[in-house]
């Protein structure tokens, strides 16, 4: 039977026309590149940010040890901002020396002789000599944060906080307890001033008229200088040296080290002596010094960031200029000072601290940073 036959044979003329090339996309017109089929859905790839932030749960002495910390970046990081500030200084040292020329009608080229030759008539008083005290250590301070982010490769206001920012109302609460430490200290100084061997002068009101130019230069500048300050002994060298811990060392002394550097203590008390160094005191001007510095670096670990020791050294600052000034005992020379008068300053500090300790206790101050969000509690993004 024919029609038998042909059941399931191959038959040419029922078969499709063969195609040398494949479909092309609907839409092309034959002369452009065709477009490009439907990709399955992806999220792009996003841009690898320039900062690093440290894990959550971080304290602040250890936010500068981030997955890109390395040792050198704090040593060069210093370099950095020390070479930065000095060469900043040189602009302010022409324009100084323009400004005192004018004030005192010299000619501008016997002033800059008289400073390459490290004397003369430059600073022209107590109050030149004052306002260009502060602007000259002031002027680090723009550097400082510009290193973090640079070189260390972290977010600038991790100087400030654990929470990346100066946290405003914290720091005018603790401003308003320096205020009260200071009056504390003045009283006690006063009241120990019979066993001084030699007995400070009182001093007499130099009238509003003599008063008004420390007074400017007092407001205007000592909260950068202090500021400045603050921000390179317990911002950036308390976090540069706490971050390095030696965990991870296999050797043995190495792995002894790790446990005192696993401890704040170290970064705290190499960035007091260096800040006494900085400084001219003599004597038992030393051991204030450096209580200082323990206190305001304790402070900054122990709440969590810089405020309370930028309000104390602020308002320490201040009242330390302001007064002598007012009563015509101005004098910027450092020396010794006597072991009563440290121990009425150094008493009002540890009450500063103590009381600043319990109130971030009752306000649950943040004091690390935060963890991680929940990606399940994140939201959706399209």
């Amino acid at each position: 039977m024919p029609g038998v036959e042909s059941v399931g044979r191959y038959r040419p003329e029922f078969a499709p026309p063969l195609d040398p090339y494949p479909a092309t996309p609907p839409g092309w017109n034959g002369h452009a590149d065709p477009p490009s089929w439907p990709q399955p859905y992806g999220r792009p790839p996003g841009k690898v940010r320039w900062t690093v932030d440290a894990p959550p749960g971080t304290p602040y002495q250890r936010l500068a040890r981030t997955p890109a910390q390395r040792w050198w970046r704090p040593v060069l990081g210093t370099a950095a901002i020390l070479v930065a500030g000095l060469t900043a200084l040189v602009p302010v040292m022409i324009v100084w020396v323009l400004v005192e020329a004018a004030i005192q009608g010299v000619d501008p080229g016997i002033l800059f002789e008289a400073l390459g030759e490290g004397g003369g008539p430059l600073l022209a008083g107590d109050n030149s000599e004052l306002a260009f005290t502060l602007v000259s250590l002031a002027v680090f301070l723009p550097f400082i944060p510009l290193a973090a982010w640079g070189l260390q490769r972290r977010r600038p206001g991790t100087l400030s906080s654990v929470a990346g920012r100066i946290r405003w109302r914290w720091l005018g609460t603790c401003a308003g307890l320096a205020v009260g430490a200071t009056v504390v200290s003045f009283a006690l100084a006063w009241a120990v001033s019979p066993l001084m061997d030699e007995p400070a002068d009182e001093g007499a009101w130099v009238g509003w008229g003599a008063f008004v130019a420390p007074l400017l230069i007092v407001v205007l500048l000592v909260p950068f200088q202090a500021t400045a300050e603050e921000y390179f002994f317990r911002g950036w060298l308390l976090q540069s040296i706490a971050s390095c811990t030696l965990e991870g060392r296999t050797g043995g002394v190495a792995r002894r080290l790790a446990v005192v550097f696993r401890t704040p203590w170290p970064a705290i008390c190499l960035t007091s002596a260096l800040f006494v160094a900085g400084h001219g005191y003599t004597g038992w001007g030393i051991l204030d010094i450096f209580c200082f510095g323990v206190i305001a670096a304790w402070l900054a670990i122990r709440t969590g960031g810089l405020e309370a020791s930028i309000a104390l050294h602020v308002i320490n600052n201040v009242v330390a200029f302001l007064f002598p000034a007012a009563l015509g005992l101005l004098d910027l020379e450092q020396g010794s000072i006597a072991l009563p008068a440290v121990v009425a300053d150094v008493l009002p500090l540890l009450l500063y601290a103590a009381l600043v300790a319990r109130l971030a206790d009752r306000r649950a101050l943040q004091t690390v940073t935060a963890p991680a969000q929940d990606p399940a509690a994140a939201p959706a993004t399209p």
